[in-house]
């Protein structure tokens, strides 16, 4: 929890939104497998953090809409819900198991800002104002997808896109996009060893 604030500055009510994620993931993962049991361990700093990398990239404005697509057991979605009370987030999956435990986790919390669902992103016909999501399918397939979500109207800083966490070599796979995609290195944000090879991928759409 402690590196949360190493980072980021958080208020006492968000402070004890994760602090209660610490108690709740580990539960909910004995029940119904959403992290990888060797991991559990690095919960905050693996994935909340993680997830919380978003943030350094864009300040959503309050108003903004997100999809987090593949959340699974919520992430990025949750960890950024908390950050962003005001702006709201829808998070989908396709396996209900996962769903239900990012349900039960967000209930417990107390997060108002969140929709969560067992639905495919091509059922999802929604417009957002971003796309974020983890590791969830090469970047091609993913505009693919969800060109049909981007909303026209502008609310932010930046132009309404994806917002995708990423690691490993992405050279190939970003290259027909490099002349618009931003990729941002992690470990220039938040320098811990395991952020290394962990990218903030933005892609205006």
């Amino acid at each position: 929890m402690d590196i949360l604030k190493k980072y980021f500055h958080l208020t006492p009510h968000q402070e004890q939104q994760f602090a209660a994620l610490g108690e709740l993931y580990p539960e909910w993962n004995q029940k119904i497998n959403v992290i990888s049991r060797k991991d559990i361990g690095n919960l905050y700093e693996h994935h909340i953090l993680h997830s919380m990398a978003i943030a350094k990239v864009i300040n959503f404005q309050p108003g903004t809409r997100v999809m987090d697509i593949g959340t699974g057991g919520g992430f990025p979605g949750i960890p950024l819900a908390i950050l962003f009370p005001e702006t709201h987030f829808t998070l989908i999956d396709s396996i209900g198991k996962k769903i239900r435990v990012a349900q039960e986790i967000a209930a417990a919390i107390g997060l108002t800002n969140v929709d969560i669902r067992q639905l495919r992103a091509e059922e999802e016909k929604g417009k957002y104002d971003f796309i974020v999501s983890r590791a969830v399918m090469p970047l091609g397939d993913l505009k693919k997808l969800v060109q049909k979500n981007i909303a026209k109207e502008q609310k932010n800083a930046i132009p309404n896109g994806m917002i995708v966490l990423k690691g490993g070599d992405l050279q190939a796979e970003l290259f027909p996009f490099r002349n618009i995609v931003e990729v941002q290195d992690i470990y220039e944000l938040m320098p811990e060893e395991f952020f290394k090879t962990k990218k903030v991928i933005y892609l205006p759409m």
